[in-house]
């Protein structure tokens, strides 16, 4: 069991026999009354979202969830398919439990499979990740890095904000927990 309070982004709860990937945490301090806790949660399994709002004095029961390196392999419909690294199992993910991480899924890349009571319910990410600009407007010479930016559609089909001295087949890293470019790798 663990605090409200000490619900952060990431971690796994169950609440009414569902597990729960916590989304977004808000601390609200109300003038009279006691501090409340706003919850956007993530069913794992049904990977819909909801909002609950606790006290700040309730508890949560926190799930252990095993986490494990897995190497992304490849697309096959709406299945994404891992390799543990350890055993050498592939293991398919559907898209619900993969969800935005895709965009930034290339074969090779090495990510954190996470288990519960032996079951894949999703993948963490490392921060950054390297991919290849594909398609962008033209470098010009002069162009400098804090000059101002150009969206850039990238290899896994995510577009971001690139500085403008950038051009197509170049690579850069990207920060996985926001989809900002960070430099050019």
């Amino acid at each position: 069991m663990i605090d409200v309070t000490e619900a952060r982004k990431g971690v796994t709860i169950e609440l009414d026999g569902r597990l729960y990937s916590v989304i977004e945490y808000q601390h609200i301090k109300i003038g009279r009354g006691s501090a409340q806790v706003r919850l956007k949660l993530k069913d794992i399994r049904a990977s819909h979202t909801i909002e609950r709002t606790f006290q700040s004095t309730e508890q949560l029961k926190q799930v252990e969830v095993e986490e494990r390196p897995a190497q992304y392999l490849y697309q096959d419909g709406d299945f994404y398919y891992f390799m543990d690294q350890a055993t050498f199992d592939q293991i398919p993910l559907s898209n619900e439990h993969v969800g935005d991480a895709r965009n930034y899924l290339k074969e090779g890349l090495i990510a954190q499979l996470f288990r519960y009571e032996g079951e894949a319910i999703g993948i963490g990410l490392p921060i950054t990740v390297e991919l290849e600009i594909s398609e962008t407007g033209p470098a010009f010479k002069g162009d400098t890095a804090t000059g101002g930016t150009k969206p850039a559609t990238l290899e896994t089909g995510i577009t971001v904000q690139v500085p403008m001295f950038l051009k197509t087949g170049d690579v850069i890293r990207v920060d996985t927990r926001s989809g900002t470019y960070v430099e050019r790798a």
